[in-house]
This record gives structure tokens, sequence and C-alpha cells, in this order.
């Protein structure tokens, strides 16, 4: 199978493509540090440093798959939330690579702040234009002239005909899907109306209540990390746990922590064989920024202002002592391989990773798309390769 990937980053949901078989045909980043990431861990990519904007995707083709995740600056709930008025939104990007390419199928994914009230128009505007990608949108009125347009479109018989896409959009938080961090994704997923693709998003496979479980109740967790279970157990969660002792068991896998994502490196205040994993001073603690606790999932990385990392890439101990996660551990919470280097200074990689898709979740979604659009890989597609 073959895709191609827009904005790619530093190569999460590139990553996640690979695991799950695809062979991408090109992956699109205007970041020439994040190209630069890409190029220096897989040398065998065709890493495209443009900006989607300059490029005619039919040349690329034919692939069965259309990925990729518009920047979420417009979106973010960090950011000034402009939206449509941001000129980073790359959304019409991605639909125009839909109706130049026509994939069986595509992968979009976003900030969760793109589902705010606010935005409910605009994400049904984007929609309709990835259900209809061929639909003829004016350059001489505003998107909601055009949304109304669609609207009827998508109500007439002519909706009937042409190119047209069954999308879902889905909201998931990667701590459910085995990554040892709360990172809420909005995916919008099409799959082509000609093919017979029966496909739901992919079922959770961890929760809190295991966690707790193996923690409060069997002390597994602990004893796993060579600790003393808790004497005490947090006033918040006893109910919950006598819940869990009266047999009202939870039937997933615990989710992922921070101590199980990063015990077995060290502290990286000491001298490390592990790439990547050196201490970064100046660590601080403020209102809304006090960092990660080691025995939950992470708090969700980010690039923050700028660009630059803040108090979120920080580690909490149960002292109360913190200080900021090293590149390898940061990398460990988004779940790349521990042979995947990061070649730039603190700053712009954890950027990069702050801007990345989980990759046991980019590879969980994309698997579950491409076990549904494998039976129709055209041959012509298959000798492309």
């Amino acid at each position: 199978m073959r895709s191609l990937e827009l904005f790619s980053g530093a190569g999460g949901l590139a990553l996640g493509l690979e695991d799950a078989g695809f062979d991408s045909v090109a992956l699109v980043e205007r970041n020439r540090s994040a190209c630069a990431t890409l190029r220096h861990n897989r040398p065998h990519w065709n890493v495209v440093s443009d900006d989607v904007r300059n490029l005619r995707f039919s040349e690329f083709g034919p692939v069965d798959l259309v990925a990729g995740g518009p920047p979420c600056q417009p979106f973010s709930m960090g950011g000034k939330a402009n939206g449509y008025d941001d000129h980073r939104d790359m959304f019409p990007q991605a639909v125009r690579a839909v109706r130049e390419l026509q994939p069986l199928a595509f992968v979009f994914e976003n900030v969760r702040g793109l589902l705010r009230p606010g935005f409910r128009n605009y994400v049904e505007y984007i929609r309709l234009q990835l259900t209809y990608p061929d639909f003829p949108i004016s350059k001489n009125v505003d998107w909601t002239k055009n949304f109304q347009r669609l609207e009827r479109h998508h109500t007439s018989k002519s909706s009937e005909t042409g190119l047209r896409y069954k999308v879902t959009i889905n909201l998931a938080n990667a701590a459910n899907y085995g990554v040892p961090q709360h990172r809420h994704r909005v995916f919008f997923v099409g799959f082509r109306t000609d093919l017979s693709a029966r496909w739901f998003f992919p079922t959770e496979t961890h929760s809190a209540d295991e966690l707790l479980y193996d923690q409060y109740v069997t002390g597994s967790y602990w004893e796993r990390h060579g600790l003393k279970k808790p004497v005490n157990t947090p006033e918040s969660l006893k109910t919950k746990i006598r819940d869990l002792e009266r047999g009202i068991l939870p039937t997933t896998k615990p989710w992922q922590t921070v101590r199980d994502a990063i015990s077995s490196l060290g502290d990286p205040r000491q001298k490390s064989t592990w790439m990547n994993h050196r201490y970064q001073p100046g660590a601080r603690s403020y209102p809304g920024h006090t960092g990660s606790p080691m025995d939950e999932p992470s708090k969700a990385l980010k690039a923050g202002d700028h660009g630059v990392p803040g108090g979120e890439n920080m580690l909490r101990h149960s002292n109360g002592h913190i200080r900021y996660f090293s590149v390898r551990e940061a990398a460990r919470i988004q779940k790349f391989p521990d042979d995947f280097e990061f070649p730039g200074s603190w700053t712009e990689s954890l950027r990069q990773l702050g801007n990345a898709v989980p990759v046991f979740l980019a590879s969980t979604v994309v698997g579950s798309v491409g076990s549904k659009i494998q039976p129709y890989v055209t041959t012509e597609t298959v000798q492309s390769d």
C-alpha cells in the first residue's frame, strides 16, 4: 500500500504508517529541522522540504492513502485560536490533496481544540469538503457562503454522483491506546464511497481502572518497579478502589505511566549511554505548569509558545522536586523507538516531539484503515512501488 503524508513533522505519523505496512511515496514538511530529523533516521524516505501550497499532488500518485496533521496552531487551546482566519490553516490543502489523488482513504489528525463550539460550523465545513472534494469552492466569497453552498449540495440529488467519501470525526485519548501520555487527538477518517469498507474507530485497549487495580488492589505495579505499595490510598480514590476490590473489574490493560516509560533510562543527571538522554537545567513550576506525576500518564507534551517547550514538559517527583524531561524521555512518552535520534538542540527536539502524533496511536489508527483498504489496492498502485 502506498501513502503520501503531508505536514510530517518529526515523523510520529510516518512511523505509524511504516509500522502499519504502508510504503511512503513522499513525506512533505516545510520545517528544515524536522526534515533533517526525518532524513537522519530514514535516509531512504523521500522527504520533500517544501510548502504544500507549492506542490502538484498528482505528481505523487497513484496512492492508496493520504495522511497528515495540518498545523494545529489555528485551533489549539494554547494559541490564539483564529481558526479559519489563521494563515496556517492548511485543511484546504488536505482537501486539495484528496481531490487530486483520489486515494482509497485518508486520515488527517489535529488537536482536540478543533471540536470547541466556536469551530463547530467550520469543522462541518471541513467534513463536507472532504466528503465532496471536487465540489467547486468559490474564491470570491468567504467560507460561510461556500459552507451554505455545500450544505445545499449535500441535500441534493447531485450529491450522489462524482468523487465522494464517507467521513467520520473521531476523538481519542492516546493514554487509552497504550501511550504513557494524556494526549487528545481528533482524526478525520474517510473512505471512498465506491468501496464496501465498513470501518469503526479502534476500540480502546487501556484504562485508568486497570492501572488503579494494579496499583492499589494487587500492588503488582509497584512490585514490577521494585517499590513498596503505598500504605495509604489517596482519599479521592477510595470509593473507586472499593468497587475494584468488590469485583467490578476492568477488562483492558492498565494505562502506561511515566515510570513505565522512562524508569529503565536512569536519571539524566548521571552519565548515560542512552542517545539524547541529557539533563536540561532551568525547570521551574508555576500555576498551570506543575509537571507530570511519575505514576500516571504524563500531561500532553507541548511545543510551547513560539516553539519553546514550557512547563508541561517536566517530571514531578513525589517529593515535589521537578526537572525537565530529557529528549529521550520525551521520545519514550511519545512512543518513538529508542534508535530514533533527534540531532537538534533540546529546545528544537522538544518542539518537534511536542508537535508529534504518538507513534502507537498513529499505527493503531492507520493500521485499522489499512486493513480495510488492502483488498482494494489496485494492480496499477502495486506496480508503482
